[in-house]
C-alpha cells in the first residue's frame, strides 16, 4: 500500500500530495497577467515603431542628399533630386539629366527619358508609417560647386504627428529638425 507523505503541524497531520502541472485558477491568472501587460505595451510599441521609421527615413534622406552632391562634383555633372506624391505614398529619384526627366512609378520603380541615369530611388510606401512632402519638387546640385538651386525644406511626417525637417541650404549641406521639438533627440526648428 502506498503512502502519502504527511507533515505535522502543531500536532496535526496534514496529508501532502505530489502535484505536477498548474491548476486551471494558476493558468488563468498567468494567462490575465499576460493578456494586461500585451494590452498596455502594445500602443508604446507601435508608436517607438513610427518613430524609429521616421527617423529611419530621414536619415535616409539626409544621406542620400549628400550623396546627390558628392556625385554632382565627382562626376562634374548636375544631379537632380525630384520628389513625387503618389497616392497616399511618396517617392523621390536622385538622378543626372534634367528636371522631371525620371518618374517616380511606385513599388520603387523608375521610368527616366532622354539621357538620364537613376542614381537612387526610394519610397516612403503607403502603410501610413512615414510620408515626404516638400517645398520644391526639383533640386539640382551644382556640379563645379556642389551648390543647390533652389534651396528647399524637405518634410517627413508621420502618422501620429511627428516631423522631421530637412533643410537644404544654397551651399548643399543638410540640417535636420523637427516642429515644436515634436520628435525627440532632433532640435527644434
Amino acid at each position: 500500500m502506498s503512502r502519502t507523505p504527511a507533515i505535522r503541524l502543531s500536532g496535526l497531520a496534514i496529508s501532502r500530495r505530489l502535484q505536477r502541472g498548474l491548476t486551471m485558477i494558476e493558468t488563468l491568472c498567468v494567462v490575465s497577467v499576460l493578456a494586461t501587460t500585451l494590452g498596455i505595451a502594445t500602443p508604446s510599441m507601435k508608436s517607438w515603431q513610427l518613430k524609429q521609421a521616421l527617423h529611419a527615413t530621414a536619415a535616409e534622406l539626409e544621406t542620400d542628399i549628400q550623396y546627390a552632391r558628392s556625385q554632382a562634383v565627382a562626376t562634374q555633372r548636375p544631379v537632380r533630386l525630384d520628389t513625387q506624391v503618389l497616392g497616399n505614398s511618396s517617392c523621390y529619384v536622385l538622378h543626372t539629366g534634367s528636371a522631371h526627366e525620371c518618374t517616380c512609378m511606385g513599388q520603387s520603380q523608375v521610368q527616366c527619358t532622354g539621357e538620364a541615369r537613376v542614381l537612387r530611388v526610394a519610397e516612403q510606401r503607403n502603410d501610413g508609417s512615414v510620408r515626404l512632402t516638400t517645398t520644391k519638387v526639383s533640386i539640382v546640385f551644382d556640379p563645379k560647386r556642389g551648390t543647390v538651386t533652389p534651396t528647399a525644406t524637405l518634410k517627413l511626417a508621420d502618422s501620429q504627428g511627428r516631423a522631421v525637417h530637412q533643410i537644404v541650404n544654397i551651399m548643399g549641406r543638410v540640417r535636420s529638425c523637427s516642429p515644436q521639438g515634436a520628435s525627440a533627440g532632433i532640435k527644434a526648428c
